[in-house]
């Protein structure tokens, strides 16, 4: 599932049970539909994406470089910022 900042889902997708999140997601994000503005043309793409270190590898970061989105991901071996001084 592709969610806005508010909570609402943007594109959903059924996969089988043991499939990697990494997997699916370019299919999620070209499945998200046009969002509509008040003025201008409807958006294809957010504008970015954060996700977790599941999600941190070279094909999806190319991926989202080559569709113009900011990707906003953990990256793996990096400890987040609340377990500092531990």
């Amino acid at each position: 599932m592709v969610a806005e900042r508010s909570g609402l889902p943007l594109s959903v997708l059924v996969s089988a049970a043991n499939t990697h999140d990494a997997h699916v997601l370019v299919p999620l994000l070209d499945s998200i539909a046009p969002i509509r503005s008040r003025r201008g043309r409807p958006r294809k793409r957010p504008t970015k994406l954060h996700g977790d270190k599941a999600y941190n590898n070279q094909y999806i970061r190319a991926y989202l470089r080559k569709r113009r989105i900011l990707a906003r991901l953990a990256r793996k071996g990096v400890e987040s910022s609340t377990r500092l001084g531990r």
